[in-house]
Protein backbone atom coordinates (compact mmCIF):
# COMPACT_ATOMS: atom_id res chain seq x y z
CA UNK A 1 0.00 0.00 0.00
CA UNK A 2 2.75 2.42 -0.24
CA UNK A 3 1.95 5.71 -2.62
CA UNK A 4 4.75 4.35 -4.78
CA UNK A 5 2.57 1.51 -5.78
CA UNK A 6 -0.06 3.80 -6.43
CA UNK A 7 2.02 5.79 -9.20
CA UNK A 8 2.75 2.49 -10.59
CA UNK A 9 -0.75 1.64 -10.87
CA UNK A 10 -2.05 5.25 -12.32
CA UNK A 11 1.07 5.05 -15.30
CA UNK A 12 -0.61 1.61 -15.95
CA UNK A 13 -3.78 2.76 -15.91
CA UNK A 14 -3.55 5.76 -18.31
CA UNK A 15 -1.70 3.70 -20.73
CA UNK A 16 -4.89 1.34 -21.01
CA UNK A 17 -6.91 4.89 -21.49
CA UNK A 18 -4.52 5.91 -24.16
CA UNK A 19 -5.23 2.06 -25.45
CA UNK A 20 -8.98 2.54 -25.06
CA UNK A 21 -9.43 -0.07 -22.53
CA UNK A 22 -11.18 1.27 -20.58
CA UNK A 23 -12.42 -1.45 -18.21
CA UNK A 24 -8.56 -2.14 -17.71
CA UNK A 25 -8.15 1.17 -16.83
CA UNK A 26 -10.95 1.83 -13.95
CA UNK A 27 -9.81 -0.75 -11.48
CA UNK A 28 -6.64 0.57 -11.80
CA UNK A 29 -7.48 4.19 -11.22
CA UNK A 30 -9.92 3.23 -8.63
CA UNK A 31 -6.94 1.30 -6.63
CA UNK A 32 -4.54 3.97 -6.99
CA UNK A 33 -7.33 6.53 -5.59
CA UNK A 34 -7.70 3.88 -2.66
CA UNK A 35 -3.96 3.68 -1.38
CA UNK A 36 -3.63 7.17 -1.61
CA UNK A 37 -6.31 8.01 0.55
CA UNK A 38 -5.10 5.84 3.01
CA UNK A 39 -1.55 6.75 3.18
CA UNK A 40 -2.01 10.33 2.48
CA UNK A 41 -5.23 11.87 3.68
CA UNK A 42 -8.11 12.98 1.90
CA UNK A 43 -6.85 16.52 1.34
CA UNK A 44 -2.95 15.89 -0.06
CA UNK A 45 -2.57 16.78 -3.65
CA UNK A 46 -1.78 13.60 -4.95
CA UNK A 47 -5.38 12.94 -4.03
CA UNK A 48 -6.66 15.37 -6.40
CA UNK A 49 -4.31 13.78 -9.25
CA UNK A 50 -6.09 10.67 -8.98
CA UNK A 51 -9.45 11.91 -8.75
CA UNK A 52 -8.91 14.17 -12.30
CA UNK A 53 -7.16 10.91 -13.42
CA UNK A 54 -10.28 8.77 -12.72
CA UNK A 55 -12.94 11.71 -13.78
CA UNK A 56 -11.16 11.62 -17.53
CA UNK A 57 -11.67 8.36 -17.75
CA UNK A 58 -15.21 8.42 -17.15
CA UNK A 59 -15.80 11.48 -19.49
CA UNK A 60 -14.16 9.68 -22.38
CA UNK A 61 -16.49 7.27 -22.01
CA UNK A 62 -19.81 9.62 -21.45
CA UNK A 63 -20.55 8.78 -18.03
CA UNK A 64 -20.92 12.31 -17.02
CA UNK A 65 -22.80 11.93 -14.00
CA UNK A 66 -19.85 9.67 -12.55
CA UNK A 67 -17.29 12.04 -13.59
CA UNK A 68 -18.57 15.56 -12.04
CA UNK A 69 -18.37 14.79 -8.22
CA UNK A 70 -14.23 14.07 -8.64
CA UNK A 71 -13.91 16.98 -11.05
CA UNK A 72 -15.47 19.00 -8.01
CA UNK A 73 -13.61 17.18 -5.48
CA UNK A 74 -10.57 18.27 -7.01
CA UNK A 75 -11.17 21.43 -7.34
CA UNK A 76 -12.09 21.75 -3.88
CA UNK A 77 -8.47 20.21 -2.74
CA UNK A 78 -6.71 21.78 -4.79
CA UNK A 79 -8.33 25.57 -4.27
CA UNK A 80 -7.74 24.62 -0.05
CA UNK A 81 -3.71 24.36 -0.92
CA UNK A 82 -1.14 26.46 -0.06
CA UNK A 83 0.97 28.61 -2.38
CA UNK A 84 0.57 28.99 -6.32
CA UNK A 85 -2.99 27.99 -8.21
CA UNK A 86 -1.52 26.28 -11.34
CA UNK A 87 -3.31 23.17 -9.59
CA UNK A 88 -6.46 24.90 -9.33
CA UNK A 89 -6.38 26.14 -12.94
CA UNK A 90 -5.85 22.51 -13.90
CA UNK A 91 -9.31 22.02 -12.16
CA UNK A 92 -11.17 24.43 -13.07
CA UNK A 93 -10.21 23.48 -16.77
CA UNK A 94 -11.17 19.79 -16.29
CA UNK A 95 -14.82 20.77 -14.43
CA UNK A 96 -15.31 23.72 -17.46
CA UNK A 97 -14.58 20.80 -19.91
CA UNK A 98 -16.79 18.39 -19.02
CA UNK A 99 -19.66 21.11 -18.98
CA UNK A 100 -18.49 21.97 -22.09
CA UNK A 101 -18.37 18.33 -23.46
CA UNK A 102 -22.30 18.31 -22.27
CA UNK A 103 -23.42 21.76 -24.16
CA UNK A 104 -23.38 23.88 -20.40
CA UNK A 105 -22.09 26.53 -22.01
CA UNK A 106 -23.19 29.33 -19.79
CA UNK A 107 -21.69 26.63 -16.84
CA UNK A 108 -18.13 26.62 -18.42
CA UNK A 109 -17.22 30.31 -19.42
CA UNK A 110 -17.19 31.45 -16.25
CA UNK A 111 -14.50 28.67 -15.38
CA UNK A 112 -12.53 28.64 -18.20
CA UNK A 113 -12.30 32.22 -17.72
CA UNK A 114 -10.90 32.21 -13.86
CA UNK A 115 -8.50 29.37 -15.29
CA UNK A 116 -7.20 31.54 -17.64
CA UNK A 117 -7.01 34.66 -15.22
CA UNK A 118 -5.12 32.33 -12.61
CA UNK A 119 -2.63 31.90 -15.16
CA UNK A 120 -2.15 35.25 -16.87
CA UNK A 121 -1.62 36.04 -12.84
CA UNK A 122 0.75 33.41 -12.04
CA UNK A 123 2.72 33.04 -14.79
CA UNK A 124 2.42 35.94 -17.10
CA UNK A 125 0.71 36.99 -20.73
CA UNK A 126 3.30 35.09 -23.05
CA UNK A 127 3.20 31.44 -20.95
CA UNK A 128 2.61 28.39 -22.65
CA UNK A 129 -0.22 27.38 -20.22
CA UNK A 130 -2.18 30.50 -21.34
CA UNK A 131 -2.32 29.56 -24.69
CA UNK A 132 -3.82 26.25 -23.21
CA UNK A 133 -7.04 28.20 -21.75
CA UNK A 134 -7.13 30.94 -25.23
CA UNK A 135 -7.83 27.97 -27.17
CA UNK A 136 -10.17 26.01 -24.31
CA UNK A 137 -12.36 29.31 -24.33
CA UNK A 138 -11.86 30.14 -28.01
CA UNK A 139 -13.22 26.41 -28.49
CA UNK A 140 -16.23 26.87 -26.59
CA UNK A 141 -16.87 30.55 -28.85
CA UNK A 142 -16.65 28.17 -31.95
CA UNK A 143 -19.45 25.95 -30.45
CA UNK A 144 -21.80 28.33 -29.75
CA UNK A 145 -21.37 29.91 -33.60
CA UNK A 146 -19.28 32.82 -31.67
CA UNK A 147 -16.69 32.67 -34.06
CA UNK A 148 -15.61 37.04 -33.80
CA UNK A 149 -14.82 36.12 -30.10
CA UNK A 150 -12.89 32.75 -30.62
CA UNK A 151 -10.25 33.87 -33.73
CA UNK A 152 -8.63 36.72 -31.66
CA UNK A 153 -7.80 34.06 -29.33
CA UNK A 154 -7.06 31.49 -31.12
CA UNK A 155 -4.77 34.02 -32.84
CA UNK A 156 -3.21 35.13 -29.85
CA UNK A 157 -2.57 31.34 -28.63
CA UNK A 158 -1.11 30.65 -32.01
CA UNK A 159 1.54 33.54 -31.37
CA UNK A 160 2.25 32.62 -27.81
CA UNK A 161 3.41 29.14 -28.88
CA UNK A 162 5.27 30.28 -31.87
CA UNK A 163 7.29 32.46 -30.36
CA UNK A 164 7.66 31.09 -26.63
CA UNK A 165 7.60 27.41 -27.98
CA UNK A 166 8.77 27.42 -31.28
CA UNK A 167 7.28 26.97 -35.09
CA UNK A 168 7.87 23.36 -34.97
CA UNK A 169 6.21 22.21 -31.32
CA UNK A 170 3.14 19.83 -31.08
CA UNK A 171 1.28 22.72 -29.34
CA UNK A 172 2.06 25.65 -32.24
CA UNK A 173 0.13 22.36 -34.54
CA UNK A 174 -2.12 22.26 -32.12
CA UNK A 175 -2.93 26.06 -32.35
CA UNK A 176 -2.71 25.82 -36.18
CA UNK A 177 -5.44 23.22 -36.35
CA UNK A 178 -7.96 25.01 -33.96
CA UNK A 179 -7.95 27.67 -35.84
CA UNK A 180 -8.29 25.84 -39.55
CA UNK A 181 -11.01 24.09 -37.52
CA UNK A 182 -12.72 27.45 -37.05
CA UNK A 183 -12.14 28.86 -40.65
CA UNK A 184 -13.15 25.52 -41.85
CA UNK A 185 -16.44 26.02 -39.50
CA UNK A 186 -17.09 29.24 -41.50
CA UNK A 187 -16.76 27.47 -44.84
CA UNK A 188 -13.47 29.59 -45.45
CA UNK A 189 -11.40 26.64 -47.18
CA UNK A 190 -8.83 28.55 -48.68
CA UNK A 191 -7.93 30.10 -45.47
CA UNK A 192 -7.87 26.43 -43.40
CA UNK A 193 -6.16 24.27 -45.27
CA UNK A 194 -2.68 26.01 -45.41
CA UNK A 195 -3.20 25.65 -41.82
CA UNK A 196 -4.28 22.04 -41.39
CA UNK A 197 -1.43 20.91 -43.79
CA UNK A 198 1.36 22.78 -42.08
CA UNK A 199 -0.15 21.34 -38.55
CA UNK A 200 0.37 18.18 -39.93
CA UNK A 201 3.57 19.03 -41.25
CA UNK A 202 4.80 19.74 -37.84
CA UNK A 203 3.66 16.53 -36.13
CA UNK A 204 4.73 14.35 -39.25
CA UNK A 205 8.26 16.30 -38.50
CA UNK A 206 7.98 15.48 -34.70
CA UNK A 207 6.26 12.48 -34.01
CA UNK A 208 7.09 10.04 -37.38
CA UNK A 209 4.37 9.13 -39.87
CA UNK A 210 2.37 6.90 -37.52
CA UNK A 211 1.50 8.68 -34.74
CA UNK A 212 -2.22 8.90 -33.37
CA UNK A 213 -2.00 12.43 -33.77
CA UNK A 214 -1.04 12.35 -37.91
CA UNK A 215 -4.11 10.39 -38.24
CA UNK A 216 -6.08 13.41 -36.34
CA UNK A 217 -4.74 15.88 -38.78
CA UNK A 218 -5.23 13.43 -41.94
CA UNK A 219 -8.59 13.37 -41.09
CA UNK A 220 -8.73 17.12 -40.72
CA UNK A 221 -7.80 17.74 -44.06
CA UNK A 222 -9.60 14.92 -45.47
CA UNK A 223 -13.09 16.59 -44.48
CA UNK A 224 -12.00 19.73 -45.82
CA UNK A 225 -11.93 17.90 -49.14
CA UNK A 226 -15.04 16.29 -48.35
CA UNK A 227 -16.60 19.20 -47.92
CA UNK A 228 -15.65 20.54 -51.22
CA UNK A 229 -16.57 17.50 -53.07
CA UNK A 230 -12.58 16.86 -53.72
CA UNK A 231 -13.41 13.55 -53.30
CA UNK A 232 -10.53 11.71 -54.95
CA UNK A 233 -8.21 13.66 -52.72
CA UNK A 234 -10.26 13.18 -49.57
CA UNK A 235 -10.32 9.67 -49.69
CA UNK A 236 -6.60 8.60 -49.33
CA UNK A 237 -5.84 10.71 -46.27
CA UNK A 238 -9.10 8.84 -44.82
CA UNK A 239 -8.08 5.33 -45.86
CA UNK A 240 -4.42 6.58 -44.44
CA UNK A 241 -6.00 7.81 -41.30
CA UNK A 242 -7.51 4.50 -40.56
CA UNK A 243 -4.39 2.40 -41.42
CA UNK A 244 -2.40 4.37 -38.32
CA UNK A 245 -5.75 4.05 -36.20
CA UNK A 246 -5.61 0.25 -36.83
CA UNK A 247 -2.03 -0.29 -36.13
CA UNK A 248 -0.96 2.19 -33.56
CA UNK A 249 -4.23 2.23 -31.59
CA UNK A 250 -6.29 -1.49 -32.36
CA UNK A 251 -8.93 -2.18 -34.45
CA UNK A 252 -11.39 -1.79 -31.27
CA UNK A 253 -10.27 1.85 -30.53
CA UNK A 254 -12.78 4.51 -30.74
CA UNK A 255 -10.71 6.70 -33.09
CA UNK A 256 -10.48 3.79 -35.16
CA UNK A 257 -14.67 3.87 -35.12
CA UNK A 258 -13.74 7.60 -35.99
CA UNK A 259 -11.74 6.46 -38.85
CA UNK A 260 -14.48 4.33 -40.11
CA UNK A 261 -17.46 6.66 -39.71
CA UNK A 262 -15.77 9.17 -42.09
CA UNK A 263 -14.74 7.32 -44.82
CA UNK A 264 -18.34 5.59 -44.41
CA UNK A 265 -19.59 9.29 -44.91
CA UNK A 266 -17.68 10.16 -47.90
CA UNK A 267 -18.77 6.67 -49.39
CA UNK A 268 -22.39 7.56 -48.82
CA UNK A 269 -21.79 11.16 -50.14
CA UNK A 270 -20.66 9.68 -53.39
CA UNK A 271 -23.46 7.01 -53.52
CA UNK A 272 -21.46 4.45 -52.83
CA UNK A 273 -23.79 2.49 -50.36
CA UNK A 274 -22.32 -0.79 -50.36
CA UNK A 275 -18.78 0.46 -49.29
CA UNK A 276 -20.12 2.67 -46.50
CA UNK A 277 -22.78 0.16 -44.68
CA UNK A 278 -20.27 -2.43 -43.23
CA UNK A 279 -17.96 0.37 -41.96
CA UNK A 280 -21.07 2.23 -40.21
CA UNK A 281 -21.60 -1.49 -38.88
CA UNK A 282 -18.17 -2.06 -37.97
CA UNK A 283 -17.73 1.49 -36.56
CA UNK A 284 -20.96 0.87 -34.23
CA UNK A 285 -20.03 -2.26 -32.82
CA UNK A 286 -16.62 -0.06 -31.90
CA UNK A 287 -18.16 2.16 -29.70
CA UNK A 288 -20.89 0.14 -28.75
CA UNK A 289 -18.13 -2.21 -26.99
CA UNK A 290 -15.94 0.42 -25.76
CA UNK A 291 -18.34 3.42 -25.22
CA UNK A 292 -21.75 1.96 -24.60
CA UNK A 293 -25.07 2.15 -26.73
CA UNK A 294 -25.57 5.73 -24.90
CA UNK A 295 -22.11 7.56 -25.33
CA UNK A 296 -22.56 10.52 -28.15
CA UNK A 297 -19.94 8.75 -30.59
CA UNK A 298 -22.47 5.80 -30.96
CA UNK A 299 -25.30 7.46 -31.35
CA UNK A 300 -23.82 9.89 -33.66
CA UNK A 301 -22.89 6.58 -35.64
CA UNK A 302 -26.04 5.21 -35.34
CA UNK A 303 -27.60 8.33 -37.05
CA UNK A 304 -25.07 8.18 -40.15
CA UNK A 305 -26.00 4.71 -40.35
CA UNK A 306 -30.14 4.98 -40.15
CA UNK A 307 -29.69 7.79 -42.65
CA UNK A 308 -27.41 5.73 -44.87
CA UNK A 309 -30.49 2.83 -44.75
CA UNK A 310 -33.18 5.27 -45.46
CA UNK A 311 -31.56 6.03 -48.24
CA UNK A 312 -31.70 2.63 -49.40
CA UNK A 313 -35.01 2.46 -49.19
CA UNK A 314 -34.84 0.36 -45.82
CA UNK A 315 -37.81 2.47 -43.41
CA UNK A 316 -37.99 -0.59 -40.97
CA UNK A 317 -33.77 -1.16 -39.98
CA UNK A 318 -33.65 2.46 -39.83
CA UNK A 319 -36.62 2.76 -37.37
CA UNK A 320 -35.57 -0.65 -35.65
CA UNK A 321 -31.90 1.09 -35.00
CA UNK A 322 -33.21 3.96 -33.87
CA UNK A 323 -35.21 2.41 -31.38
CA UNK A 324 -32.26 0.74 -30.13
CA UNK A 325 -30.49 3.49 -29.45
CA UNK A 326 -33.24 5.44 -28.03
CA UNK A 327 -33.79 2.31 -25.76
CA UNK A 328 -29.62 3.13 -24.67
CA UNK A 329 -29.96 6.68 -24.10
CA UNK A 330 -33.30 6.15 -21.89
CA UNK A 331 -31.32 3.50 -19.98
CA UNK A 332 -28.39 5.92 -19.20
CA UNK A 333 -31.08 8.63 -17.94
CA UNK A 334 -32.70 6.17 -15.66
CA UNK A 335 -29.11 5.43 -14.44
CA UNK A 336 -28.55 9.26 -13.76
Amino acid sequence: MHPDTATSLNNLAVLYSFQGKYAEAEPLHQRALAIREQQLGPMHPDIATSLNNLAALYKEQGKYAETEPLYQRALVICEQQPGPMYNTAHSLHNLAALYDAQGKCAEAEPLYQRALAIREQQLGPMHPDIADSLNNLAGLYQTQGKYAEAEPLYQRALNICEQQLGLMHSSTAASLNNLAALYHAQGKYAEAEPLYQRALAIREQQLGPLHPDIAQGLNNIAALYHAQGKYDEAEPLYRRALAICEQQLGPMHPNTANCLNNLAGLYQTQGKYAEAEPLYQQALMINEQTLGGAHSLTRSVLQNYAFLLRELGREAEAYALEAKGSVAENHLETLR
